[in-house]
């Protein structure tokens, strides 16, 4: 069993289905230390970002912790993601309800970081599904993103 903390697209169960992981559960998940950011230059959309997260002493980015049916399912997301490229993968501590559990992260590469882009309305669309794991004001913030249109 593997367990991946998604605070982007993939916040969407839709896509992560699409994606063709196999989850065995979902639940709230949060990443103390780190803030929430679009700063991740979308290859296939320019002038665009993806998220992304960075440090942030005070900062706290909520998200979907996904239960995988097994180690590997990770594997099916790297295509994805672009990584190596686009995006490492790294294991963080995520806090649940039930404790702290290591779970793979998606932060993008430096090479591949562009301050002052936002994001395309669908693509945050796709952040708003995950509002069942978010906290209101999380969403309310999320969904009062600046965004450009699809």
């Amino acid at each position: 069993m593997g367990w991946y903390f998604a605070y982007g697209s993939n916040m969407n169960p839709a896509r992560m289905q699409a994606r063709g992981l196999i989850v065995h559960e979902a639940m709230s998940g949060h990443l103390p230390g780190f803030a929430l950011c679009f700063n991740k230059r979308a290859m296939d959309r320019p002038g665009c970002a993806y998220a992304n997260i960075r440090h942030h002493r005070d900062g706290v980015v909520e998200g979907v912790l996904y239960r995988l049916a097994a180690l590997e399912e990770i594997g099916k997301l790297d295509p994805f993601e672009g990584t190596p490229i686009y995006y490492s993968r790294e294991r963080l501590p995520i806090i649940t309800a039930n404790g702290v559990q290591p779970a793979w992260v998606y932060i993008a590469n430096p090479a591949f970081r562009q301050e002052g882009l936002l994001p395309a309305s669908d693509y945050l669309d796709h952040l708003l599904a995950g509002r069942e794991f978010l906290s209101e004001a999380y969403w309310s913030r999320l969904a009062a993103w600046p965004s450009q249109p699809a």
